[in-house]
Formats: structure tokens, sequence, C-alpha cells
């Protein structure tokens, strides 16, 4: 069995700086070639999320660098399906914050939730997400958790790799606050 350590250069005790983190995500997830994105756009590059989701110790320094992105006045995290629910819960671990798990459609049995966890109605949530192109399923997510009564104005992401001018979210009431936008990542990239 692999050393857990052995997945990042730094030793588990010491913390990495928002520099050092940013070299990190790129070092273990960022990937060349032709990739079909969710918004449907092709991009010469992509973040493997999950290489740096499923690394407990870069989860764990991840969130530490999120939890001061926070909005104030949120009562509830929510992660989206299926890459926001390990940040949100490595998030919850470090504020103790109640976390809810957002699916992308409504579940078709049982109770037929878009939100599973605590209740959600009149409540402040912020959205927790890994990496967003155009925010389409930010915006479907946000309606989804609104029409259940909840307060969603904002959406904090480890990557906005998004341009500019992609204002979907503004347009939907939703502010984003990216750990991570593509100028700061791109010194990395250029040297992988």
């Amino acid at each position: 069995m692999e050393n857990a350590s052995a997945f990042l250069p730094f030793p588990h005790f010491v913390k990495m700086s928002y520099s050092e983190l940013a070299k990190e995500i790129v070092r273990v997830s960022y990937l060349k070639g032709e990739f079909r994105l969710r918004s449907g756009q092709i991009s010469d590059h992509y973040f493997d999320k999950y290489q740096f989701e499923s690394n407990p110790l870069l989860l764990k320094q991840l969130a530490k660098e999120m939890v001061k992105k926070i909005p104030s006045g949120t009562e509830i995290l929510a992660g989206l399906e299926l890459g926001g629910v390990p940040l949100a819960t490595a998030i919850s671990l470090e504020v103790e914050l109640p976390v809810v798990f957002v699916r992308k459609t409504k579940k078709e049995y049982g109770t037929e939730k878009i939100a599973e966890g605590i209740n959600i109605q009149g409540k402040k949530l912020c959205i927790i997400e890994d990496v967003i192109t155009t925010g389409g399923q930010v915006v479907k997510s946000t309606e989804a958790l609104r029409n259940q009564g909840a307060i969603v104005d904002f959406v904090l992401c480890v990557i906005w790799r998004g341009r500019t001018e992609d204002n979907s979210l503004e347009k939907a009431g939703i502010q984003k606050l990216p750990l991570f936008d593509m100028e700061e990542l791109s010194v990395w990239m250029e040297l992988s």
C-alpha cells in the first residue's frame, strides 16, 4: 500500500503556501490534449479534478484555503455532484458548517430530493464546485435550490477556467469565488 505522503512532495504537517498549492494542483491534474468539456466546448487542456480531490493531503490543503473565501453568513455548504461533494465535505470538517449534497437532477425514487442532507429552506447556502468553465450546471443547480427555498448567492470553486465575458453566473445573481483562475495557474501550466 502506498504511503499517503508519497502523493505530495511536502510532509503532511507542512502547510503549503498559496503558490505551492497552485503548483501542486497543476502538477497532479493538468493534462494537455483535446478534451470535450461539460459545456460542450473543446479545449487543448484539462484539469482532472479527481486527481486533487482523491488525494487526502491535497484535499485538506484545498479545504484550508477555501475556508478563507466562505462568505459571511453562510449557513450550509452545498457540494455539487460529483466533484463538489468531497470538497464541501472537507471544508465542512474544517469550519463545522453543515453540508448538503446536490444532485444534477432530482432523484426519481424515495424522497425525490435534489439536495440530500439537512433542510435548506430559508437557509443561506454557498455552492461548492471544483472546476467551472461557463457555470451552466451551477446555474441549473442554483435554480433548483432556490426553488426549494434556499438563499443562494455564491459559488466557491477551486478553478475558474472561464473567460471574463462568460457572465451566465452573474445573470443568475451568483457571485463566483474562485480559489484559482487561469492566470494564476498559467505560470505553472507553462512549466509542465
